[in-house]
């Protein structure tokens, strides 16, 4: 996700009432808008309530929204008269707005009587199982109900958490998320240990920002070892820097944590509850501890990500060649991250080689194929992760993928949790670069994830 706030203007709420008539600069943007083709995403029909219209006919909004819902989801029939009232609103406002119901429902007839109850948007005809499957995927579809806001002259995602905008924040529609400068240039000034205020601007170095909680078991194991870890980056690099953004309860337990950190270290307001809130945004934190590196800033003040998944580089102590050292590598060892090239292992399909049966040479050997791959792959959706031992989550995709010790030979599993726990395998007694391509090519039968 690493969506956040809108960075336009944005109309007062009175603006979602009754429409007024376009001025002449809305029709001249309204003329020059050249709609996105659907037909390849959505198929070439569209269900509108009188009847199949042809995508391209029926799709041509500056916005279109995807809502996957069902009716036997309870948290769906809470939601979906919400999101009717929201889309009349912004109809009758004259906005460019289009919604397609993409249905989770288990049978036509439901279908057909939960799509006569919702509001006169489109429908993807049940019958496209493939087609909402695809859609699902693509949009990484967790749960229901689910809202992803598309643009519709381009079909590039704008927010995948349409649902928390039309709950929270109706006025900030389209919610196109901010730019990092935007949300670094909203960002209030640190505190100090002294109490004493510190703008962004007066730390221009490389800035880690530790996301954490004195609540939060990981955190308390973690936040030890950055302690001891940063005194060691900070000497050998002076104009670092690390700022704590707490997700602690209440402000005592924000000011006892804070002060069994670092001497330098800097700290967001706790009462600075907004800004945390788009820093957790911007870069899509999901769950804590979280640590994140930002660049020196440029000669106009701009930064910009190194990685947001620092807590592998604090692993394994990476110090020398800082910050640039700690991008993102096309691959990952799976006994310590679940995450490569920025993304993770539940989110695209990932190629692992489990090497932990091969013996000296051979284990170095498939290692080095796997990571060459990976870097001429550096482009390709997929995800490139290696283990020599069984360790961390390693551990974990060999019991899932009922992978055990392998004597002798290294096991690849191509992994797709995203369509549905899907899984394939194959066991060799050597790793080349060529049998990873023959491999991800044709990776054999379809095997599924259990629980």
């Amino acid at each position: 996700m690493g969506t956040g706030a809108s960075t336009r203007k944005r109309p007062s709420r009175g603006s979602l009432g009754a429409p007024s008539a376009p001025d002449e600069t809305c029709a001249k943007a309204m003329a020059s808008f050249t709609p996105h083709d659907w037909t390849a995403a959505l198929g070439p029909e569209l269900q509108t309530k009188s009847g199949m219209k042809p995508t391209a006919e029926a799709l041509k909004a500056e916005v279109v929204g995807l809502y996957f819902s069902a009716h036997w989801c309870p948290p769906c029939r809470k939601f979906t008269p919400m999101l009717g009232q929201f889309y009349e609103k912004l109809k009758a406002s004259g906005k460019s707005f289009e919604i397609v119901f993409v249905s989770s429902d288990k049978d036509d007839k439901s279908f057909s009587e939960y799509y006569g109850e919702q509001a006169s948007w489109l429908a993807l005809p049940f019958a496209a199982r493939a087609t909402k499957e695809a859609l699902a995927k693509k949009y990484k579809v967790r749960g229901i109900p689910s809202f992803v806001v598309l643009d519709g002259a381009t079909g590039e995602t704008i927010t995948l958490d349409g649902r928390d905008g039309v709950a929270s924040d109706p006025a900030g529609f389209p919610w196109r998320p901010k730019s990092l400068d935007d949300v670094l240039g909203d960002l209030p000034a640190f505190e100090n240990k002294a109490g004493a205020s510190v703008p962004l601007s007066a730390v221009p170095g490389p800035l880690l920002l530790y996301f954490s909680a004195h609540w939060c078991p990981p955190c308390r194991g973690f936040t030890p070892q950055l302690v001891k870890f940063f005194a060691q980056l900070k000497a050998a690099h002076a104009d670092a820097n690390i700022a704590f953004v707490s997700s602690d309860r209440d402000a005592h337990s924000f000011g006892e944590y804070f002060g069994e950190m670092g001497a330098d270290w800097l700290a967001l307001p706790f009462a600075e509850k907004a800004a945390k809130g788009a820093l957790s945004k911007a870069f899509d934190v999901q769950g804590i501890p979280t640590l994140v590196l930002l660049s020196a800033a440029d000669a106009s003040g701009s930064r910009h990500l190194v990685t947001a998944s620092g807590r592998e580089c604090v692993a394994d102590e990476i110090v020398a060649d800082f910050p640039s050292s700690w991008a993102p590598k096309p691959f990952g060892d799976l006994t310590k991250t679940a995450e490569s090239k920025g993304a993770s292992v539940n989110d695209a399909k990932s190629l692992c080689v489990l090497a932990h049966g091969l013996d000296g040479g051979k284990q170095e050997a498939a290692v080095k194929a796997l990571q060459a791959l990976a870097k001429a792959e550096r482009k390709s959706e997929t995800l490139f992760f290696f283990a020599t031992s069984l360790d961390g989550l390693a551990g974990r995709v060999a019991e899932l993928c009922g992978v055990g010790p392998s004597p002798k030979k290294a096991t690849l599993v191509l992994l797709d949790l995203p369509d549905e726990g899907a899984y394939y395998k194959m066991e060799l007694p050597e790793v080349s670069v060529a049998a990873l391509e023959v491999f991800l090519e044709d990776p054999g039968d379809r095997l599924q994830l259990e629980g």
